[in-house]
Parts: C-alpha cells; structure tokens; sequence
C-alpha cells in the first residue's frame, strides 16, 4: 500500500496518519480491522519506526484506533462525538485540519456586523461596535455535529481581509492567519461549557424544526494573546444527542 503523493507537505508522521484517517473516514477501514504493523508501514512509507510509531500514536490520540498486545492496531467504533473550537485548534495544529473524522464544513460565512451584547461583553466593547463574525456548520455521517461561529475583533479585517470573506480559510484557522500578519499568537485560552434547552435561533442554526424541545451543549472558547488581548471568541453549539469526551492523565 503506498502513500499519498509527494506534493504533500505534511510531515511523514502526519501523512501516514491522515491517509487512515481518510480510510476509517470513508469506512474502508471499518471497526475491527488491523492497520499493518509499524515495521510494515515503515517500509511501505519509507520512513523510520518512530515516525510510524508517531503516526500510530496520532491516531490512537484521536481515539479512531487502539493498540492490543499481541494482536496490533485495531480501528475503533466511532462515537456521536462533539469537539469544542479549543479542540479544533488543537486538531489543527496536530493535523492540519481542524475537521474530525468524517467530518465536513459547510455554509461558511463571514463579515464585519454588529457586535450582539453578550459578545460585546466578551470582546469588552460596546454593543453594536463593528466586530468579524465567521460561521460555519460542521457535518459528519449521522449529521449536524455543530453550528461554529467565531467572533474576532474588527482591528484584524484590515491586517487579514480573508477574515471577512465568506470562503473556507487556507493556509490555517483565523488565529494561525492573525499570528503570521500581526505577529500575535495565542498562548493562552479559556473553555467553557454550558447546556441548555435549544432557543428558536439554536434550532434555526442547527437545522432543526421550529419548536422542538430539545437539550444542546454550548462550548465557548477564549484565545488571548501574550498581554491578554482577545484575539478570538469561538461558540459551538452541539446538535442534540451529540456526546462530549475527553481524556488526561491520571496524577498520582
């Protein structure tokens, strides 16, 4: 089995994993199924035993395959899940990609409006002051996984006009395209998240029938700069029936 092409310029590691990633995705590879061993895959990629071992270790992160002494790599079942925008970001960096398994965007729109009151409180302007208002719908196999919009201060539209344009961005997420024009970078984020019963804008958004009663998981996320400057609000909202996980280390 050989890679992707050459004109990929991800690093090995990242190749490797995004090509079965790609396989899981489309469902080639389905739960069960043995992914071949490091030393196979490092010949059939050319690559060392580490950078398979990391492209492995990738996946395994992502939760899309486990190890089983004795046996191998095997693919996971995939759960209903839900990623917050810190999540994406970090996926992003990881992968060059802020989609998840399965997943696409659509309905990306952008543009400078006027900042709602409980978005202004966060940016800490005033209600109706200009602000950059990206949206997007991500999707996966059983749906809507979440309606995304990320709310950025109107300083950066002259720095990055892709910003306000209605298209999917190249070349990184929001942040990755304000951090090379600006020289800002993220270095600190705040996450929360809150549930609620679907407001009649939630079901709009999330595509689903007027008057429908339903609970969904708001996920916020904070990016600040190294003064504690916002440089981006992101706010997802989980479809119904969508699951949260996580995972961390035990500290002993």
């Amino acid at each position: 089995m050989s890679g992707p092409p050459r004109a990929d310029n991800r690093p090995p590691y990242a190749r490797i994993a995004g090509h079965y990633r790609d396989l899981i995705s489309s469902g080639e590879l389905s739960p069960g199924d043995l992914l071949p061993s490091i030393k196979t895959l490092a010949t059939e990629w050319e690559v060392s035993t580490a950078t398979a071992d990391r492209a492995m270790r990738l996946l395994r992160e992502e939760k899309l395959v486990q190890g089983i002494p004795g046996v191998g790599t095997e693919v996971m079942a995939r759960p209903i899940s839900l990623s917050s925008g810190a999540e994406r970001h970090d996926r992003s960096g990881r992968t060059q990609s802020s989609w998840g398994v399965g997943e696409k965007s659509s309905g990306h729109t952008a543009g400078i409006v006027e900042a709602p009151e409980d978005v202004a409180a966060v940016l800490d302007i005033p209600p109706g002051d200009d602000v950059i208002r990206r949206s997007r719908v991500y999707r996966d196999g059983h749906g809507i996984v979440s309606h995304s919009t990320s709310w950025i201060p109107a300083e950066f539209a002259q720095a990055v006009p892709e910003l306000t344009r209605s298209k999917r961005l190249k070349g990184g997420l929001s942040l990755d395209l304000i951090a090379r024009a600006t020289g800002r970078h993220a270095v600190k984020r705040v996450d929360e998240e809150t549930a609620r019963i679907a407001t009649n804008r939630d079901l709009e958004l999330l595509e689903l029938e007027a008057g429908t009663v339903a609970a969904i998981l708001v996920l916020t996320a904070r990016f600040l700069d190294a003064d504690g400057e916002l440089l981006e609000y992101g706010v997802d909202l989980g479809a119904p029936g969508r699951t949260r996980r996580t995972t961390s280390e035990v500290l002993r």
